[in-house]
C-alpha cells in the first residue's frame, strides 16, 4: 500500500517522533540515522534530507521533545484555579511518579549534553524555562497571599533539583525508591518550600 504523502512539517515532526522513540530505546551513543528510517519504512536518504547529520537529527529531536514537555507544563500552570493547586499538578506530573514520560530520554540527554554543546543548549533551555515558570507561579502565590515564600527563583532551583535526582535514581536503579515515597518527598519539599503546615495535608488529599 501506498504511503501518505506528508507536507514537509508533517514528515519533520513523523522523524522527530520516531527519533525520540530510537533514542529512548538505543541511547545517543548507539542510535544510527538507518534505525530512525528503518522504524518508519524509509530510507536514510529522506531522513537526511531533513536532518543533514545525526548530530543535527539528535538536537532537533529533543527541542521537540522539551517542545511538548514545556507547552505541558505551561497548560498545568494556567489553569484557572489556586497558584497552590497550579504548583502540585505541575510537581506531580514531573515527577518520577507521576504523568511525566521519557525520564531516560533526559537523563540520556544530560549526559550526551556534556560533550555535545548543542545539546547542552537544549537542555540548559528547558531547565531554564522550567524553573521560570514555577518561580512566576510561586511569586504569583505569594502575592496573593496563599503561602509565604522569601525566594521564588531559590524555591524553584531546590524543588527541581529534588526531582531531577529522584528521576535519575529511580530510572537507573528500579525499585531503590518506591512510588509512594517519592511522591510523598515531593509533596513534603513543595510543601517545605511553600511555609505550608499540617493543613497541607488536608489540602493534598482533597
Amino acid at each position: 500500500m501506498a504511503r501518505v504523502r506528508l507536507s514537509v512539517a508533517e514528515r519533520r515532526e513523523e522523524l522527530l517522533r520516531a527519533a525520540i522513540e530510537q533514542i529512548g530505546a538505543r541511547g545517543v551513543a548507539a542510535v544510527r540515522i538507518a534505525d530512525v528510517a528503518a522504524s518508519l519504512g524509509v530510507s536514510n536518504a529522506l531522513v537526511l534530507y531533513h536532518f543533514s547529520t545525526k548530530e543535527k537529527l539528535v538536537s532537533a529531536a529533543f527541542t521537540h521533545a522539551a517542545e511538548g514537555d514545556l507547552a505541558h507544563l505551561r497548560k498545568l500552570l494556567g489553569r484557572r484555579t489556586s497558584a497552590l493547586r497550579r504548583l502540585r499538578a505541575a510537581v506531580r506530573w514531573y515527577a518520577p511518579t507521576g504523568q511525566a514520560k521519557g525520564w531516560r530520554l533526559w537523563i540520556e540527554g544530560w549526559a550526551v549534553s556534556l560533550r555535545e554543546p548543542a545539546l547542552r543548549e537544549v537542555t540548559r533551555d528547558l531547565d531554564r524555562r522550567w524553573k521560570a515558570s514555577i518561580t512566576e507561579v510561586i511569586a504569583e502565590g505569594v502575592a496573593a497571599g496563599e503561602f509565604d515564600c522569601p525566594d521564588p527563583a531559590d524555591a524553584a532551583l531546590r524543588l527541581t533539583a529534588l526531582l531531577d535526582g529522584l528521576a535519575v535514581q529511580m530510572t537507573s536503579y528500579p525499585g531503590a525508591i518506591p512510588r509512594t515515597r517519592a511522591q510523598a518527598w515531593a509533596d513534603e519539599a513543595l510543601d517545605r518550600e511553600l511555609g505550608l503546615g499540617r493543613e497541607a495535608l488536608t489540602e493534598r488529599e482533597q
